[in-house]
């Protein structure tokens, strides 16, 4: 949300059919709507425009505050770095389909209190499918095989077995087991997770970046977690 002029703000929703949709609210400063228009609340909207590429102006009905993030500040730096990673990854109007759900069920996972950063992880995994240039983690790229993935190469993103590694095993990126969905994530894990997408990420958005890095609040985050990780604090 930022304001337009005086009392107007425009927003940037993300919905399944229309991806990252951008409309002005008119009144969207006010105090009766500032709950409305903060990050994380889920609204209804009717989108209006004279022609398709206008930015147009929303009509906007609450749905749901997911005012339990709020007070969780591991949630807020999770929120805060899905949605900075979608505002600067996604094309707008780029239909979503089942990810737009997938992001859904990690924010309602975030609001219940659950041990939500193992999803956070997969989701950066996804998100990298939706852009268009997601992982290979079916199959070793050197030997084919299924089992003892271990590594993934940081130049075709795809997996490599322990036993493909060989040598070269310290020029590849760790795959944890838990980017595959098999079992627990922990934190040392989950740092090596996150530093994947992390690269696969940056390279990806290359051209969006600009020289820059990917956003402050996905590092925010992990540095939140990397506290919590070495004081002993439960990640949940």
């Amino acid at each position: 949300m930022r304001p337009h002029g005086e009392s107007a703000t425009i927003i940037e929703v993300l919905t399944a059919l229309h991806g990252r949709h951008a409309g002005v609210v008119r009144g969207g400063a006010s105090r009766r709507m500032a709950a409305h228009v903060q990050a994380g609340a889920q609204v209804a909207v009717t989108w209006r425009a004279r022609l398709g590429e206008h930015m147009g102006a929303f009509t906007l009905e609450p749905v749901r505050a997911r005012a339990g993030i709020m007070g969780d500040p591991l949630a807020l730096a999770g929120l805060n770095a899905v949605c900075a990673l979608l505002r600067v990854a996604l094309a707008e109007r780029q239909p979503l389909g089942a990810f737009y759900g997938q992001t859904m069920a990690l924010l309602d996972g975030m609001e219940a209190g659950r041990d939500w950063p193992p999803d956070y992880l997969r989701w950066e995994r996804d998100l990298l499918e939706v852009l268009g240039f997601g992982l290979d983690l079916t199959a070793c790229a050197v030997t084919g095989a299924r089992e003892d993935l271990a590594f993934v190469s940081p130049k075709s993103g795809r997996a490599v077995s322990r036993a493909g590694a060989g040598e070269w095993a310290d020029r590849l990126l760790p795959l944890p087991a838990g980017l595959l969905g098999q079992g627990p994530v922990p934190p040392a894990e989950l740092a090596q997770g996150l530093a994947l997408t992390g690269h696969f990420l940056e390279r990806g958005l290359e051209a969006v970046l600009n020289g820059r890095n990917l956003p402050q609040a996905r590092a925010r985050l992990i540095e939140r977690l990397a506290r919590m990780s070495q004081s002993g604090s439960q990640i949940t």
